[in-house]
């Protein structure tokens, strides 16, 4: 395997690694690292990728500069390594919805993480970010997304997950391949919030969907939510 590195937003990088037998065509694992005065890290990506993940992030920032560790919610591929990057980090901090970490961060992180309010928004030096839940969106009670304000970017988590090993950043149809990947995977949480809430996070207007799995895009971000949405919600109303 091999992990790339791609600048999809202003000094925001996606780290990449495709695992070849995952899924037909390959399944990328991809985190997202915010260069800032205090460097935020959204996934940290499986344990046992933890070496190819720390060194690509060691090409743009030096590990031990890392403040942030965040993730959309606790899967091993989302989180299973934080705590080797905590080690990494001495100045570092996991931050999470209240919800996470009282169901499973306060007991699985080696250092107290931060909760976070559904709102709450911090300043990293020269970029900020808001914390979002959305609970059971795509799946998991205590789900959330990342949002950074100066560069519009949504950080998706699973949202619009798609197999294969695309270009880092596509102006393209993500909808129709996400929704492959849910007739493959059958991994999302249909319930009467699900299609709300996408919708919600249209408002946000991001410029940006920075995804976990597969490509991310950067053109009609806010058009492409709706049609998820709408796929989620006829998908509903056939069950």
């Amino acid at each position: 395997m091999q992990t790339s590195t791609c600048e999809i937003a202003d000094r925001i990088y996606r780290i990449s690694t495709c695992v070849p037998d995952a899924a037909p065509g390959g399944f990328t694992f991809n985190q997202f690292l915010i260069d800032a005065d205090e460097p935020l890290l959204f996934h940290t990506g499986l344990r046992q990728m933890f070496p190819l993940v720390s060194e690509a992030v060691g090409r743009i920032v030096p590990l031990s500069r890392l403040r942030w560790i965040t993730f959309g919610h606790v899967e091993a591929d989302e989180c299973g390594a934080m705590n080797e990057f905590l080690a990494a980090a001495p100045q570092a901090e996991v931050a999470h919805g209240a919800t996470g970490c009282m169901v499973s961060l306060d007991d699985l992180c080696n250092r107290p993480p931060r909760k976070l309010a559904d709102g709450e928004a911090w300043d990293l030096g020269g970029k900020r970010v808001r914390h979002i839940d959305t609970p059971h969106v795509p799946h998991n009670w205590e789900a959330r997304v990342l949002f950074e304000e100066s560069t519009g970017t949504l950080f998706c988590g699973d949202l619009f997950t798609h197999t294969g090993n695309g270009p880092a950043l596509v102006e393209s149809d993500i909808v129709g391949p996400a929704m492959a990947a849910e007739a493959l995977f059958h991994a999302t949480s249909l319930s009467p919030a699900t299609a709300p809430t996408i919708r919600t996070l249209a408002k946000l207007e991001p410029q940006a969907l920075a995804l976990m799995h597969g490509s991310s895009r950067r053109s009609r971000c806010g058009e492409a939510l709706m049609q998820l949405a709408d796929a989620y919600e006829a998908m509903a109303r056939a069950h």
